[in-house]
């Protein structure tokens, strides 16, 4: 079994405040001292893993999927850097102001975007023994947190590679997503997509359809010249806008974007 270490006082400059972050380390990285590992970076760390400080309700146990992939031969250990969301999540991972019909939410996620990037990252690389460059980088979230992974994986291409967007709220501030992303990065890619078939919901009035949404950004993705080897589009039937479902794929997803 793996560690998982909690730093409850994080400070996070750009966004003014301090975050809790929680950083696993895989089985025998103590006693390899001379081997660097992949890390995967991942949104809403309160859901993260299955440990007993972690959120009451369901977690994906993201540990103890990468832990059963390891022992079954399908990935080498990668270090889990988790970051839990904050009091003002709809606005730290929305990197464009919504007006419509879910509050009139103000985008702030370029600031936890540059938190990620400039402070989050250099602490990891600096304080473990992680192996740098895309195609050893991934990130992953689910809704908005699916939609700040490809937002940071768009706009930082040479520090992301492997993208996961579980249930992407792509359709954010009319499909902006779509507009900003207009030509294929030329960087190492790794873009994994899955949302519920039919998978809808509508908060305050604002029409979500995940499902619909998510099979687009993938058909926009191919138009931009992703080939089929950087690309996976999972739609589950029945699938539905929650942390169970997101537990659920989570080990085809892990096994997709990892291997």
């Amino acid at each position: 079994m793996g560690h998982v270490h909690i730093i409850r006082d994080f400070a996070s400059p750009q966004e003014g405040f301090n975050r809790t972050v929680r950083i696993y380390t895989p089985h025998g990285y103590e006693h390899a001292p001379q081997h660097r590992f992949p890390v995967l970076y991942m949104h809403d760390g309160q859901n993260v893993f299955a440990h007993p400080e972690s959120a009451l309700f369901d977690t994906w146990c993201a540990n103890l999927v990468l832990e059963s992939m390891v022992g079954e031969g399908h990935s080498e250990p990668w270090i889990i850097v988790a970051v839990d969301s904050g009091p003002g999540r709809m606005e730290e991972y929305t990197p464009w102001k919504e007006p419509r019909g879910v509050g009139n939410v103000r985008g702030r996620g370029d600031a936890y975007a540059r938190f990620v990037v400039e402070t989050l990252k250099p602490y990891v690389d600096r304080v473990y023994r992680t192996r740098q460059g895309p195609e050893w980088t991934g990130i992953m979230g689910s809704s908005l947190g699916g939609l700040m992974s490809l937002y940071l994986g768009w706009k930082h291409p040479e520090v992301f590679g492997r993208i996961g967007a579980l249930s992407p709220s792509v359709m954010w501030n009319e499909y902006k997503l779509f507009q900003q992303w207009t030509a294929h990065s030329r960087s190492w890619s790794r873009i994994y997509l899955d949302a519920g078939a039919e998978e809808w919901i509508n908060p305050g009035g604002y029409p979500m359809p995940y499902g619909e949404a998510t099979r687009d950004f993938h058909a926009h993705l191919k138009r931009l010249g992703y080939a089929e080897h950087e690309l996976a589009l999972v739609l589950e039937p029945g699938g539905q806008h929650h942390e169970r479902d997101w537990q659920r794929r989570l080990p085809l997803a892990m096994r997709w974007l990892l291997a």
